[in-house]
């Protein structure tokens, strides 16, 4: 096996670990979510993208790249949190094509009480994960960020 092929195999080896402890941790997450608030991890991750805007609203687009899905998911899944009257979809004034999506006040109490139980699970689960030795150093490298949140970002 060359130099080239240790590299691909510790970057495929790391992404193995990136994806067990994100599998980890989003298995937690919709676990506690959806018993105490009936609310989806993705689902979540709108309302707190939408919340992060400070009154401000946010098209589809970036709505979906805030949320890590495709436009027809992006669409499909704030179909749903309207008709729960968590959001609220219009046309944008300047372009027709555009749709802006905001929090509705419900949303906003959904989120707020939401949050604590997020918050509390992604701590235990990794607290937890920090005691599996090969997940430890990716939960020291989150933590690391946390403290440097404009750490450079090598390429």
């Amino acid at each position: 096996m060359g130099i080239q092929d240790d590299a691909a195999e510790i970057r495929a080896s790391g992404w193995r670990t990136l994806a067990a402890l994100h599998g980890l941790i989003d298995s937690a997450l919709e676990k506690a979510l959806q018993a105490e608030q009936r609310l989806s991890v993705v689902e979540y991750t709108v309302l707190d993208a939408l919340s992060r805007q400070d009154g401000w609203h946010m098209r589809m687009q970036q709505l979906a790249r805030a949320a890590a899905l495709s436009s027809s998911a992006t669409t499909r899944l704030v179909t749903r949190l309207e008709d729960r009257g968590l959001l609220s979809r219009y046309l944008c004034a300047d372009d027709r094509r555009g749709i802006y999506t905001e929090l509705t006040p419900q949303g906003r109490e959904l989120l707020q009480a939401a949050r604590p139980v997020h918050d509390a699970t992604l701590e235990a689960t990794l607290a937890k994960a920090a005691d599996v030795p090969e997940l430890a150093p990716l939960v020291r490298a989150l933590y690391e960020l946390e403290l440097t949140p404009t750490a450079p970002v090598r390429a």
